[in-house]
């Protein structure tokens, strides 16, 4: 491990000026005027690769954007590690809630701030650099080790299923090694072993066939604004529980291990209170915020609107009023099936004179691993030495949906090893990465090539 750590140190300033210049690109996804920079980021990525070690780099054309493939195979009978992740950003709105431009890489107070610094440019280029440091130090790599970085995470990997089955041949390997997650905090590393799946639809409530004078016609015409209301209001009760008929069948309960696990991780609810800003805390009754987030399912309302929303004021009964909704799900949800149960559910609580429709978007299953595997021991091995202390397994109540999709399409475990901190501002404003956790993560990660080297998968 020392020559790896002396090869780190040595090269820190530079892997960080790298990383800049990787954040510089304006690589956002969800707008088509940034299609230049899509490219650019990927050609730039495929170029650090191959300057890292790699012997096969290259852009795969998709029906959208690029898919960038490196292969580094040692041994055919070695264990292969297939590491995947993301280019795409999320744009940089609202701009003016920035301390420092976006894309203009900053270094304040042991952070760097720019969008992408943690998800999830910086934490792909820590396994560029983990891969880079174990062939330039001369310790060599134990293992095959494949990667693919899309360009499409943030909105929702159009293409990734489809790119997954038509190659597979390419992409087998033994694990999946993904870092997107985070970190309990700088000194506490973790190890994700479950998410959440999502389920996402829009809810239009249609009035009137078009918008009225609220003097003239209020109170003899139903408002589709307050019947969207109240049919939200009915989707759960006085404990926080989903009203959605049939919508807990499904739930696993939680065990008495995973009870007595969470209570172990060192979790402030009056900390986590202070960070989201909120004035209290809530939810389903009889569990704690981390058993909220990590072990049960929520519905969200995302955006709602319908009728006059400028400044002044317009007395307007509108048409129509929208929202956008997400169910969180876990094990064993389907997301068809709670859509399927929510849209009956809404229609039979909809009033008369108004009609409801239900527009599904994504879905994803939630995943769960098995965290006996030897692969998951070698991450803890590894987190352990680079941290000084021992992973925690926790949960995320987030969606990836991909990660049951690579487990299912390549019969390979996926391991989830993250550097992000609590308050990293991911999708938001000032967007962060701690300098400490940088360069420890690029250790951790070489030295974790290793032990799956020595433990196998």
């Amino acid at each position: 491990m020392s020559n790896l750590a002396d090869y780190i140190s040595g090269n820190a300033p530079r892997f960080l000026e790298e990383l800049k210049d990787w954040l510089r690109i304006a690589s956002v996804s969800t707008d088509g005027a940034h299609q230049p920079e899509i490219e650019q980021a990927a050609e730039w990525l495929k170029a650090r690769l191959l300057a890292a070690g790699v012997q096969h780099a290259e852009l795969i054309r998709t029906a959208g954007n690029p898919m960038v493939f490196g292969e580094h195979v040692v041994d055919p009978a070695a264990p292969t590690v297939l590491i995947y992740g993301h280019y795409d950003v999320q744009p940089e709105d609202p701009v003016e809630l920035w301390t420092s431009p976006a894309f203009q890489p900053t270094e304040r107070d042991g952070r760097l701030y720019a969008r992408g610094t943690i998800d999830d440019k910086g934490q792909v280029f820590m396994h560029v650099k983990a891969l880079e440091t174990r062939l330039a130090s001369g310790a060599g790599m134990p293992v095959n080790v494949k990667f693919l970085i899309e360009g499409e995470e943030e909105i929702g990997s159009e293409n990734l299923a489809d790119f997954l089955a038509q190659n597979r041949e390419k992409l087998s390997c033994d694990a999946v090694l993904i870092s997107d997650t985070a970190m309990l905090s700088k000194e506490i590393p973790a190890v994700t072993a479950g998410l959440r799946g999502i389920a996402y639809a829009e809810l239009e409530v249609r009035g009137p066939g078009k918008d009225l004078h609220s003097g003239h016609y209020g109170g003899a015409v139903v408002n589709p604004t307050m019947a969207l209301s109240a049919i939200i209001a009915a989707l759960k009760d006085a404990d926080g529980r989903i009203t959605v008929p049939g919508f807990y069948d499904s739930v696993r309960d939680m065990t008495d291990k995973e009870k007595q696990d969470t209570a172990l991780v060192p979790f402030d609810e009056e900390e986590f209170r202070a960070e989201v800003g909120a004035p209290a805390l809530n939810g389903e009754t009889g569990y704690s915020s981390l058993e909220r987030t990590w072990y049960r399912p929520a519905l969200d309302v995302n955006g709602i609107w319908g009728g006059f929303i400028g400044s002044g004021s317009k007395t307007v009964l509108p048409a129509v009023a929208t929202a956008k909704m997400s169910f969180r799900l876990v094990p064993d949800q389907d997301p068809d099936d709670v859509l399927d149960a929510f849209e009956r559910h809404v229609h039979a609580l909809a009033p008369e004179g108004v009609e409801v429709e239900v527009r599904r978007f994504h879905g994803g299953i939630p995943w769960v691993a098995d965290p006996g595997s030897p692969v998951f021991q070698a991450a803890d091995a590894a987190l352990e030495r680079a941290f000084g202390t021992a992973p925690v397994y926790v949960r995320d109540g987030g969606s990836i949906p991909i990660v049951p999709l690579f487990e299912t399409t390549l019969d390979a475990p996926a391991v989830l090893v993250g550097f992000s901190l609590p308050g990293s501002n991911l999708h938001a404003p000032d967007e962060w990465l701690d300098l400490e956790v940088y360069q420890k993560g690029i250790g951790a990660l070489a030295d974790l090539y290793g032990e799956i080297g020595e433990r196998g998968v």
